[in-house]
């Protein structure tokens, strides 16, 4: 596997989806053993905290004016 100018190589896709690393989504830790190897492991999501937009189409409705519609966008 190569490395990048800027220290970084590609997880193979295999290695993505058996591991369940998602772009984006995932944090990664390197541990070192006491014999001196090196362990990639995928961290578990502290809190995972949605946007408020993904949401926002639970709260819409029809009936409700422009204003109340950006307010919702806008926390």
């Amino acid at each position: 596997m190569r490395v990048t100018s800027k220290g970084q190589v590609t997880i193979p896709q295999k290695v993505r989806e058996e591991i369940g690393i998602r772009p984006s989504e995932t944090e990664v830790e390197f541990v070192r053993e006491d014999d001196g190897r090196w362990f990639l492991n995928k961290l578990q999501p502290l809190d995972t905290k949605q946007s408020r937009f993904r949401n926002a189409h639970k709260a819409g409705k029809v009936t409700m004016t422009t204003d109340e519609i950006m307010s919702l966008t806008r926390g």
